[in-house]
């Protein structure tokens, strides 16, 4: 859907690393400039190794510079040339311990001007919990026991300062500590979660959000921001109301840059999180979808993908969906929830989210866990494939389901490895040692493979189906779910005159789309 320099387009975005393609950025816009890519993609998702960053494949950002090594200005002025518009992510919750913050903080301590840009675990809980004997606070049961929790033990890194003192620091999401076997010495990579009470950080976010806007970026994905506020005898995920006033706050910045904001939320489908933030006039990730399309072909019933698309329709959500992306495939989020004892309905039941589960981990899927305070596993996460793979590496079941991905209401977002019928990558996952369950599905595939992949009918059908989601006119209309028994789609988009129907039979997953002009 051919756009216009000031707007968002409505058309199909490519989603990958700089370096998911070739070598860097610049053999992605090769692939792009192929005539087979003509008029595919109005909108390029680049994950964050577009910066300088050294963990978690890019969300430990260093700092927001561009990264030589996989980006380069001239990269810029082709996607531009191309008409592709960016969305790029900020790391709201943390930045790395090389960020010039936190070397600045190790070197100087209470000296430094970053003193309080993140947040020293014991100085937080200081009078709400007991010392322990690694020098650390442990918070009071009362306290603990709410805290939302993404790995086992407290979430604290202990780092090392000029002086020799080793302090906790807050350290939500992932860390690597690094010793050498001969010197003994420990060196630390982590995710350090930064003080959004300090008035430093909120002239960083200034900063940063005008120095994307100079890269081109149209679309900011705010990446862990539910964990950004933080307060004593609360979740420490979406706090109300302070997640709202930080929420205001960016939005304020972005504004300022033409930067649409697209809030990055997992939560259970019943707690409701996705309605509130689209209430809020927010873009939101539809992180249902790629569950709902397991079951919805896995089930030949169209129910639950249906009661979704109703909803989207019904309460007028602006969505960003996916099939694969450079995460997991979402589960957790399609649950229901109870809330003030009363049970808020998911968009599935446990028992079918755990054939979800099931059907996935026996095509080889891993799995992601999430934890309490006491180590203990207290829900799924995720669970980790390649889409394909998920599908049974079943060609005209992916066909399907990208099909179906064209005609949901939302921005459709294409990881690059699903295009190409990619499989899971057993050897990158093992060899990536702790959380290297991800690199099951982020395998870069050579130009050659591009090449080789180009003559594939699977390759060459979704290319098709992305082409007309693009430059349809249909898709920037109303869209209509036709009457059906359970095991067929039937969807039409019309606008301006212009109609497109899918067609789709969930029992012999075959489908047919009427392009009407």
């Amino acid at each position: 859907m051919s756009s216009t320099k000031n707007s968002i387009p409505n058309g199909v975005m490519l989603n990958a690393y700089p370096d998911s393609i070739g070598e860097n950025l610049s053999d992605i816009i090769s692939m792009l400039k192929k005539p087979e890519f003509k008029d595919v993609f109005s909108l390029f998702y680049v994950l964050p190794t577009f910066f300088n960053s050294d963990l978690d494949r890019g969300f430990s950002i260093i700092d927001y510079n561009i990264n030589k090594d996989l980006v380069s200005e001239a990269d810029l002025k082709d996607l531009e040339a191309l008409d592709i518009m960016l969305k790029f992510d900020i790391v709201l919750n943390h930045l790395s311990v090389a960020s010039p913050q936190f070397k600045d903080l190790l070197a100087h301590g209470n000296a430094s001007k970053y003193k309080d840009f993140f947040i020293n675990w014991n100085t937080f809980w200081e009078g709400y919990g007991e010392l322990n004997s690694d020098g650390v606070i442990k918070p009071n049961p009362e306290y603990l026991d709410k805290l939302f929790m993404r790995k086992s033990g407290l979430p604290i890194l202990k780092v090392p300062f000029s002086d020799g003192s080793e302090q906790p620091y807050w350290n939500t999401f992932y860390q690597q500590i690094i010793e050498d076997p001969e010197t003994k010495e420990r060196s630390y990579l982590g995710q350090m979660d930064v003080n959004a009470k300090s008035e430093l950080v909120w002239e960083f976010y200034e900063e940063t959000l005008a120095k994307l806007k100079q890269y081109g970026c149209k679309i900011l994905r705010l990446d862990a921001f539910a964990y950004l506020h933080k307060e004593v005898g609360e979740t420490n995920f979406f706090n109300k109301p302070g997640t709202w006033q930080y929420l205001e706050r960016i939005k304020q910045i972005a504004d300022k840059n033409n930067l649409k904001l697209l809030p990055e939320i997992h939560a259970e489908y019943g707690v409701n999180l996705h309605d509130e933030v689209a209430k809020e006039g927010y873009q939101i990730y539809d992180f249902f979808l790629p569950g709902l399309m397991i079951h919805t072909l896995e089930t030949a019933s169209n129910k639950a993908l249906y009661k979704w698309i109703n909803e989207i329709v019904a309460k007028g959500y602006k969505t960003v969906n996916m099939l694969g992306c450079h995460d997991g495939i979402p589960v957790l989020d399609l649950k229901g929830k109870e809330i003030d004892g009363d049970y808020n309905e998911g968009l599935l039941n446990d028992s079918e989210i755990d054939a979800i589960m099931e059907t996935v981990m026996s095509r080889g899927g891993r799995v992601k866990n999430l934890y309490g305070p006491d180590g203990k596993k207290i829900s799924y996460y995720q669970v980790n494939a390649t889409f394909f793979s998920a599908l049974g590496e079943d060609e005209k079941k992916l066909l399907l389901a990208r099909a179906l991905q064209m005609f949901v209401p939302g921005i459709p977002q294409v990881w690059y490895l699903d295009l190409f019928a990619g499989k899971n990558d057993y050897e990158a996952a093992d060899n990536a040692g702790s959380g290297g369950h991800k690199e099951i599905n982020r395998t870069t595939l050579s130009l050659e493979e591009i090449e080789s992949g180009l003559k594939q009918d699977v390759v060459l059908k979704q290319l098709e189906l992305m082409r007309l989601r693009n430059t349809s006119k249909a898709f920037s209309g109303s869209v209509k779910i036709n009457p059906s028994a359970t095991h067929k789609i039937d969807i039409t988009w019309s606008n301006l005159g212009e109609s497109v129907q899918l067609i789709a039979d969930l029992k012999t997953v075959n489908f047919n789309i009427v392009h009407l002009k």
